[in-house]
Formats: structure tokens, C-alpha cells, sequence
């Protein structure tokens, strides 16, 4: 569903104070303290008015906290209370609570259909407005305003693009070990708005968002046999992917959601193939007598990273998009699956399994600079932010015997640090991010 908001004032950042570099917050850099930040109530009209303005006010505190980069300083602290945006505010009542950024907010109903929404973001120190927006939006949109501010704020004070406005879809399970549901289901990022994709009559996995976000890619087990599917998301409309007589999976779409990479599994080997989706013509990439599979395209699509068998061991690989000029890149000790290159294209986002453990792990698309972000009993199937600085993943602790322990995913900034549950009504994995929503 599009945004259904107006950008109707667009504030730019003021001079800045000679003496003070500006506010921002290194997101590569190593772990540090949380930026301190004042968010007051928001100003608003009416007890209805009101509710809504506290809702707003909630969620975007959450989005931003929720990064590790931020911390909403208490609001008992506050000395300053606004009753209009024109009002400046007293930095050094700010600056007595230490807070290095303050957001001034409003909220006002134009009409029974529609709020506008208006912010301004100061630097406290520097004592100058970084930024100022507003939006207008339907009653009931109210929470996608929340996540699009919260971006805007991120972007202001961090230099990279927001990623809260986005939706995960992931694989939904319930029931015993020996007889698990596995069905599609989709939410806004921070878990809201949750609803299934897929009944469960058919186990659904590893399911892909297409770039331009209508359609989802994934595997079904409908019809006894695993194959690949484009499902519609506003229609519900399912359509199986090609006619290939065996098994088919692990499916990726291209950068411009023309077409679909999947593995194909046939007479003891498998391969990747690439389907166009205009023409349903599919051209086969690899032919080896291996088992290369998880093909992941660069987000220019010149170049694909796949993970493969054909040294003997699990291993990564990245060829030319037409299959030509295959490299290994991976040499450490253990296996390697799972291969996702950021939206940023600096890095490959790769499942390890070493010494009995499961890892998540980064390095650059030549095979240098590994590193591990996270670790356990089981985690696996990384997927990025928009902006490539998040990976979300699925983790399982060891169960007792005869006992299936939950899974759960979660979230970890690209340093390392910040790892966070994503609740989820039931058991989940096998996630995908979308990219920001239109």
C-alpha cells in the first residue's frame, strides 16, 4: 500500500556555528554511548488529537532506540514545555539535561480524513535547526508517518538512509518438530501489522521480496513437490515459476525484478538457472556436477555470489551475471551458505557453520576482511536493512531430548553489536527485508 501522505514543508539546515562541527553520529564506527536526544510531547489539539500525537511520539522513540544509536532522555527531566512550533526553544534548558538533539514536534487535524504531522530537529549545542518537515496523511495511516519521520531523523543525524519504514516477510512456524507448519507471513518491521501470506497447507520457505515490492519469490512444497513460486502481495495471486520436472529452489530476484534466479536440482547435480519474467525463458549459469545453489545478484546485477560444494566442502563463489568468470572468495576454515550482497554492495552477508557452531558473518565481495557478527547453537539466513547496516537472521537454541526449541529472529547492527529480538506471534525464520516502501 503507497504512503498516503503529502510532503507539504521541507525546512533546510541552517547555518551552522563556525566554532562546532556538526551533529552526527559515525554508524561504522565501534560501539559507543547512545546519542542522547529530547523528543517532548508532541503539540497537539483535542484529546483524540492527543492519543494519536502520544502513538506517533511512541513509535518513532521506539524506531530510533530500537538502532542503538539513540536514547530518549526522560521526559520528567524536561524543563522547557512547547505550545507551538513557532516557539524557539531555550537551548540551555536542553543543555542542562545534556541532550545534543531535541525534535519539536505538532500534530493537527486538517479535516475528519486527515492529520498533518510537522517536526523540527535542533541541534542543541550548535543551537541551530538540522531539519524540518511535515506531512500530511489519512487517520489511519498514522503509523507509516511515524516510521517515515523516524527515518528522517536517522538520515539527518546519522548521514545514511532510514530503514523503519519497511516490511520483513518470514517464514511462520507452529506445531511439534515432526509434523512443523511453515507459512508465509508479513509485518512492518517492529512487528505491527502482522498478518499471513500462505495458509500452511503447503510448507513455504526462503521467501525473497522483489525490489519494486509487489511480489514475493519463495519455495513450496504445494503438490508434493518443492518448487518455485511468484506470489502477488496485494492480490494473492500465486503462479509457479517455469516447467521444470524436478525440484526447484532458493530463489533471488534481480535488482530490476525482471527476473528470478533458483536452483535447480536434476540428476544427482544442481544448478542456477535465471528466469525472465516477461518471456518465462530460463538460461542455465552454472554446469558443474556439484551443488551450487543460494545465487544472490550484486545490487548493480553484473555480478552473482552463490554458495557451492564443487571444492568439496560448502564454499563461496562469485561469477560475471551471464555465469562466466567463476572465483572462489571464501578460504576460512568451515562451511559457508547462504550468501546476501548488502544494498550497498561493500560487503557479502554469509551463514558459517565451524567447531559444531553456526555463524553470521560479513566480508568483501574478494573474500577479504571476514568478520563474525553473531554466533550460536543455530543461527542462519541473514538478510539486510535497506541501507546496509542491519542484518536480520533466524537463531535456535539446543533443545532437550525429543523437544523442538523455539525459533526466533533477530536483528544485529553491522559492527557487531546491538542484537535484538524480533517478536513474532509464533516461532520465525527465514527472513527477508523489503526495501523502503514507496
Amino acid at each position: 500500500m503507497k504512503l498516503k501522505y503529502i510532503l507539504t514543508l521541507l525546512l533546510g539546515l541552517a547555518a551552522a556555528a563556525p566554532a562546532r562541527a556538526e551533529l552526527r553520529i559515525d554508524v561504522s564506527g565501534a560501539m559507543r554511548e547512545p546519542m542522547p536526544i529530547a523528543f517532548p510531547e508532541m503539540i497537539h489539539d483535542g484529546f483524540f488529537v492527543g492519543q494519536t500525537a502520544s502513538k506517533i511520539r511512541e513509535v518513532v522513540m521506539a524506531d530510533l532506540e530500537r538502532s542503538g544509536l539513540f536514547r530518549v532522555i526522560d521526559e520528567n527531566s524536561y524543563i522547557q514545555e512547547f505550545s507551538s512550533m513557532e516557539e524557539e526553544p531555550k537551548f540551555v534548558d536542553w543543555k542542562a539535561i545534556n541532550a545534543q538533539a531535541l525534535i519539536q514536534s505538532a500534530l493537527v487535524e486538517v479535516d475528519k480524513e486527515n492529520l498533518r504531522v510537522e517536526f523540527r530537529l535542533w541541534d542543541v549545542f550548535a543551537e541551530t535547526q538540522m531539519k524540518g518537515q511535515s506531512f500530511t496523511t489519512t487517520k489511519d495511516n498514522w503509523r507509516r508517518v511515524a516510521h517515515v519521520m523516524a527515518d528522517a531523523i536517522y538520515e539527518r543525524l546519522t548521514g545514511e538512509q532510514g530503514y523503519f519504514d519497511t516490511r520483513i516477510v518470514y517464514v511462520s512456524e507452529t506445531g511439534p518438530a515432526t509434523r512443523r507448519v511453515k507459512r508465509l507471513a508479513i509485518m512492518d518491521q517492529d512487528g505491527e501489522n502482522h498478518k499471513f501470506l500462505t495458509s500452511g497447507a503447503a510448507m513455504a520457505l526462503t521467501p525473497r521480496f522483489s525490489p519494486n515490492l509487489q511480489k514475493i519469490t519463495y519455495m513450496s512444497y504445494a503438490g508434493n513437490t518443492p518448487r518455485v513460486y511468484v506470489l502477488d502481495i496485494e492480490t494473492g495471486e500465486q503462479t509457479l515459476l517455469g516447467n521444470f520436472p524436478g525440484m526447484t529452489f532458493a530463489p533471488r530476484f534481480s535488482p530490476d525484478s525482471s527476473k528470478v534466479l533458483l536452483s535447480y536440482a536434476s540428476g544427482g547435480k544442481t544448478n542456477i538457472y535465471e528466469m525472465d519474467l516477461a518471456t518465462r525463458k530460463s538460461k542455465q549459469l552454472t554446469r558443474s556436477y556439484s551443488i551450487d545453489t543460494s545465487p544472490c545478484y550484486s545490487p548493480d546485477g553484473s555480478k552473482i555470489v552463490f554458495n557451492s560444494d564443487r571444492s568439496g566442502n560448502q564454499q563461496l563463489y562469485v561469477m560475471d551475471a551471464d555465469g562466466s568468470n567463476v572465483q572462489r572468495i571464501s578460504y576460512g576454515a568451515g562451511r559457508y551458505a547462504t550468501p546476501v550482497w548488502s544494498p550497498r554492495g561493500d560487503y557479502i552477508a554469509f551463514t558459517k557453520m565451524a567447531g559444531g557452531q553456526f555463524y553470521i558473518g560479513v566480508m568483501y565481495p574478494d573474500g577479504t576482511g571476514e568478520r563474525l557478527l553473531a554466533s550460536g547453537y543455530l543461527v542462519e539466513g541473514p538478510t539486510w536493512s535497506p541501507n546496509g547496516r542491519v542484518l536480520m537472521y533466524f537463531r535456535q537454541e539446543k533443545g532437550s531430548r525429543g523437544s523442538q526449541a523455539p525459533v526466533k529472529l533477530y536483528s544485529i547492527d553491522l559492527t557487531g553489536y546491538n542484537e535484538r529480538q524480533i517478536i513474532t506471534p509464533a516461532d520465525g525464520s527465514d527472513p527477508a527485508w523489503s526495501p523502503l516502501l514507496p
